[in-house]
């Protein structure tokens, strides 16, 4: 499907829709008039067919007690094996509401209080939140940067890890907020400190189907032939790639049978609610019926970055935008031009846009934002305008 069909066929107004991204702004904002680019979701219905199975289900009238059938994970584990080359047992899976839940979960699962936990920053906020919520101590690591390029400082990282002790490493592949699809040999070269050290990786990879041409993402659970997969929990979703968020279902993989085990015994104290029967259904649909949607969805983003980056760089040079490898979140720093502690008033309360804040993701990301991709054309194309309309001479 190409960016136009796309956009003809799915976009849609989600105003007065109870969307927390439209309709909480006055709330979590302060101004119910902003131009949302904020929460990771998009202004885009599911593939037709999600909307068709959801309905047929809804129909039959009957919403009880469900469970995982058959057929659900031979559509998930055809897409893992088929488009990420991981060849997935039925047997390791489990399920969540989501994955920032499921982190919680897992913090308390294989850690103990104070017992330190490590994050590659700047990254998703709920990673800090799920350690430090937690009472866990909280190991961070800063991604070196050049003119918006990121990498891991693994000499940095090892040396965090044995310091603090570290227990748990989480993981965000591809990364959220900088835009990185972290390649093969940065991934070994993690895992094996982690080897080393002794520490249980959980890696993120909800946003490993949004990756443009040039990139690929490889599941840290196949790095050398899965080498490492026994210290490995893999997180997933349909929520990112197809817009299923509200639909509540996560994907839980874990190789290593006494993990598992231990993942069982602490999740039976905290979680006894069966799986939600109309998010299967719909997810189910998409992994089934989704990559032709998928296909358009990447080219309204890659077309969106283009015009976002072309406009900004146009008129402000020394702004610095992340290249994007993946995820449909741009990082922009705005520091050339725009004192990071106004940044708050340049984008919300001049240019009159919700995004978030890079101080959001580490406290060293101030001046930075994150804008979210995954929407009409028309929102970009605004946000370009009112940023650049407003942007200020240099700060230095």
């Amino acid at each position: 499907m190409n960016k136009q069909e796309f956009i003809e066929k799915h976009a849609i107004s989600r105003k007065n829709t109870n969307s927390l991204k439209w309709d909480a702004l006055g709330e979590r904002f302060g101004n119910p008039n902003l131009t949302a680019a904020w929460v990771a979701d998009m202004e885009f219905k599911a593939p037709q067919q999600v909307l068709d199975a959801i309905k047929s289900r809804v129909d039959h009238g009957v919403f009880g007690y469900s469970f995982v059938w058959d057929s659900y994970y031979e559509a998930f584990i055809n897409w893992e094996r088929e488009r990420h080359g991981y060849a997935i047992d039925k047997e390791w899976m489990r399920f969540s509401t989501g994955i920032v839940t499921a982190l919680y979960w897992f913090v308390n699962a294989f850690t103990k209080p104070s017992e330190s936990v490590a994050i590659l920053t700047p990254v998703y906020y709920p990673f800090h939140n799920a350690v430090k919520d937690t009472g866990r101590n909280l190991v961070t690591c800063e991604l070196i940067q050049e003119n918006g390029v990121y990498e891991i400082d693994f000499d940095t990282f090892e040396k965090q890890i044995a310091e603090n002790d570290v227990k748990l490493f989480i993981q965000c592949s591809p990364h959220n907020p900088v835009g990185r699809v972290w390649k093969e040999d940065e991934l070994k070269k993690v895992l094996e400190i982690c080897e080393r050290h002794d520490v249980l990786v959980v890696s993120d990879e909800i946003h490993q189907d949004l990756v443009f041409a040039g990139h690929k993402h490889i599941p840290s659970a196949i790095i050398e032939g899965g080498k490492y997969s026994d210290r490995i929990i893999t997180v997933t979703a349909p929520s990112k790639t197809f817009n299923l968020a509200g639909l509540l279902v996560s994907h839980i993989i874990i190789p290593n049978e006494q993990l598992r085990k231990t993942y069982d015994e602490y999740v039976n104290t905290v979680n006894q609610t069966e799986v939600n029967v109309l998010g299967m259904t719909g997810a189910e649909a998409a992994y089934r019926h989704g990559s032709d949607w998928l296909e358009g969805l990447l080219a309204v983003i890659e077309s969106n970055y283009k015009h976002l980056k072309d406009t900004l760089l146009g008129a402000a040079p020394e702004l610095i935008i992340s290249p994007l490898e993946g995820t449909y979140l741009t990082w922009i720093d705005l520091r050339a031009y725009i004192n990071p502690q106004e940044t708050k008033e340049f984008i919300q309360d001049k240019c009159g846009v919700a995004i978030d804040f890079g101080e959001w993701f580490s406290a060293s990301c101030q001046g930075f934002i994150r804008i979210n991709l995954a929407t009409e054309p028309k929102f970009i194309e605004h946000i370009s305008k009112q940023i650049t309309e407003h942007l200020p001479e240099k700060v230095r």
